[in-house]
């Protein structure tokens, strides 16, 4: 690993110009490339303090050996030269998409005497119209055979036309009216190319004006009588329709346009682009990129410019590319593109309407995307195994961890906190026995004491179990400390997965096979949430319970870092690792699993109204109260026989309700954030709704930034 001030240029050496620059490694070979406005500035950025940097930005400069640059008078020909340079050096370091060579397209080989209509793969060819390009290759086959009776091209190969020229008959084609048969001389090139113009303006959006033109020709030919041809020009209409109702209408006004959706999590990214032509999506594709380097959104969608449009000139290059945010700075990747195409070219954020609408549609194909990659990866049984031997080899543990548990703590601001347990058996959800937990030793927050508590629980659980199954040893107790609700099997505050609070099932053992349930069997590796000080709770929990054969570690989200119990330094695993792949799986859905029960409880607390505590007052009754007097301030105003008026409350539920109103305090007036408005009749509504905005709603998977104090 090299030492970066190794290599560090001069400061005086490095101009403060536009560039591209390049490291290499110890073997010469280009790692990263990278093009900056300033290189001074750009590369004095990465020979700073190792601690400062982002770890993938730490693990470049340390694997490199030097760094040369190359001066550009604009940012766009720097814009271009990086891109000249990734495709011929392939760095490890930069974001590669992974390649769309795969893609079918429906191609037009217009750089041929007869052009032929076929489906083409691979690089592009110079004199060839391409359209796509397309999911699948049966979806070009299918446009394809409804447009041949309209536009009757040749699709043979030319080994095919070569054979039919030779012995003056055509193909099959030829004979059902598909083709035009200029193998056999029943058109001429001429003619045979016009059919082949036509085919491609109307692939390329220009329709309308093609179908006036076939309807007013079938007009005619009824007024002259010729049913037959106006019964053919009825047919290729509805054929024309059908071909363009596979490719409904998004954008109204005919807009040419990309649009290109990103999805991302730490490691990965998917990307999705419709292209849209003539107000139609005529092609859609998608790639997933690991993140090797420290990008942003607008990084990435710079990166997937380059992917799209690098090789492409002229209309291939729409007028408009809708990203979901902008490179930084915006304007060199414009003018490149508006180079490639020959005319102005915007790069813009869609802000509202039929754009911004679609955008969302091709945001949620980019999350599907990195959700079906990311399914497909962890159910490979080869990655699995894999990932768990990583997983053994980095932690040093005797064999692979086949049942993993991880918990996470979640609360706001101290309030609701609760904890959650989700277990990867053979690297597999087990969502089965996933538990749910409610913080009740202390108040407050306390993260690291919250942690405690939990495995304290848990364990304690499975000692309880282990001794009813009979596998303890000679002299072995466990009665000790043991609290006796957990000895019968109803640990307070631990709910299994979907089970209500406080309606837990008693462990039981099946009847055919004597297996326990619940807490019954242990981990191999217990996975925290957190730091090194979360690592030590839990281990502390597990030494007080005499139990030493279960490995402990920690993922620090921050750096992604694995913690050890008895380490000063913790594990880094590479950022390629199938075994750190699977710690963040485990650990972002004990977060997810623990964060969406927090919510509930919150949620179910603001929803709580005094008619909850009043006994034998069930939910009709209680929207029968509330719908006759209109709000819980009125009905706790009301005599008992105002409330006797109600249909189904009888005078002894009626004092009921009365004494237990009369004993609730009202509740504090919820204040809206957004006006600061206190909302004085925040009774008046349903118990079931609160007034106002009471706080902004965090989503999973959130930044640190937004998630605020929710944890």
């Amino acid at each position: 690993m090299a030492d970066p001030s190794s290599y560090r240029p001069k400061p005086g050496q490095i101009p403060d110009t536009p560039g591209v620059y390049k490291f290499r490694d110890e073997h010469r070979r280009v790692i990263y490339v990278g093009k900056a406005k300033s290189l001074r500035q750009r590369l004095a950025s990465y020979f700073q303090d190792l601690a400062n940097l982002h770890p993938r930005t730490r693990t470049m400069v340390t694997t490199a050996a030097s760094v040369e640059w190359t001066v550009v008078s604009t940012e766009v020909e720097a814009l271009q030269l990086e891109y000249s340079w990734i495709k011929e050096y392939d760095p490890r370091f930069n974001v590669k998409y992974r390649d769309d060579k795969s893609y079918p397209y429906l191609a037009v080989t217009m750089n041929e005497e007869f052009p032929r209509v076929q489906v083409m793969r691979g690089h592009k060819k110079k004199g060839v119209r391409y359209f796509g390009p397309y999911g699948h290759a049966w979806a070009i086959r299918d446009t394809v055979d409804l447009l041949l009776r309209v536009f009757p091209v040749r699709t043979c190969s030319a080994g095919v036309f070569k054979n039919a020229a030779r012995t003056g008959r055509p193909c099959l084609l030829g004979y059902i009216g598909k083709c035009s048969a200029p193998c056999v001389g029943r058109v001429s090139p001429e003619e045979h190319r016009a059919l082949a113009e036509e085919f491609c303006d109307f692939m390329a959006g220009r329709t309308g004006t093609y179908i006036r033109r076939q309807e007013q020709q079938m007009a005619e030919a009824a007024e002259e009588m010729e049913y037959e041809r106006a019964a053919r020009l009825r047919d290729d209409i509805e054929a024309l329709k059908k071909a363009m109702e596979k490719s409904a209408v998004v954008l109204a006004d005919a807009t040419d346009a990309d649009l290109i959706a990103v999805a991302e999590d730490e490691l990965e990214a998917a990307v999705q682009i419709f292209h849209v032509r003539g107000g139609r999506v005529r092609g859609q594709r998608g790639w997933v990129t690991d993140k090797v380097e420290a990008v942003t959104t607008g990084d990435l969608v710079e990166h997937a410019t380059q992917q799209l449009y690098g090789e492409e000139t002229g209309d291939s290059v729409p007028k408009e590319v809708l990203v979901p945010a902008l490179p930084d700075p915006v304007e060199p990747v414009q003018e490149w593109l508006s180079a490639r195409r020959g005319s102005n070219v915007s790069l813009r954020i869609p802000q509202r309407g039929d754009k911004k609408a679609l955008m969302e549609t091709v945001q949620r194909n980019a999350l599907q995307a990195l959700a079906l990659h990311k399914t497909k990866r962890a159910s490979d049984l080869t990655t699995r195994s894999r990932a768990l031997e990583e997983i053994a080899e980095a932690l040093d543990l005797d064999s692979a961890p086949l049942r993993i548990e991880c918990y996470d703590i979640s609360h706001l601001q101290g309030d609701d906190v609760v904890a959650s347990m989700v277990v990867f058996e053979d690297g597999l959800q087990r969502k089965s026995e996933y538990r749910r937990f409610q913080i009740k030793g202390f108040a407050g927050q306390d993260d690291v004491r919250s942690m405690h508590e939990v495995i304290t629980r848990r364990f304690r659980r499975y000692l309880v179990e282990k001794e009813k199954t009979g596998e303890w040893t000679d002299g072995e107790d466990i009665s000790a400390g043991t609290p006796s609700s957990v000895a019968a099997g109803s640990e307070p505050g631990t709910e299994a997965a979907g089970t209500p609070a406080g309606e837990v099932p008693e462990i039981t053992f099946t009847e055919d096979d004597g297996r326990p349930k619940r807490f019954a069997y242990p981990p191999q590796l217990v996975v925290v949430d957190g730091g090194r000080p979360q690592v030590a709770a839990a281990k502390r929990a597990l030494d007080e319970l005499g139990i030493d054969d279960i490995a402990v570690c920690g993922l620090a989200k921050r750096l992604e870092e694995v913690w050890l119990p008895d380490d000063d330094d913790p594990v880094v695993l590479p950022r390629s690792s199938e075994g750190l792949y699977l710690l963040q799986r485990v650990r972002d859905e004990a977060h997810r699993f623990a964060i969406t029960y927090q919510r509930a409880k919150r949620a179910k607390r603001f929803r709580s109204s005094p008619l909850d505590d009043v006994p034998g007052l069930g939910e009709s009754r209680k929207q029968a109260l509330i719908k006759h007097f209109g709000s819980v301030k009125k009905l706790r105003s009301a005599t008992i026989d105002q409330i006797c008026e109600v249909p189904g409350i009888g005078r002894k539920t009626a004092e009921t309700i009365a004494v237990a109103l009369a004993q609730a305090a009202p509740a504090a007036p919820a204040v809206n954030t957004a006006t600061g408005e206190i909302m004085e009749d925040d009774e008046d509504a349903a118990p079931a709704t609160t007034a106002g905005p009471v706080e902004e709603p965090v989503t999973a998977g959130a930044s640190d930034e937004r998630r605020g104090q929710e944890t």
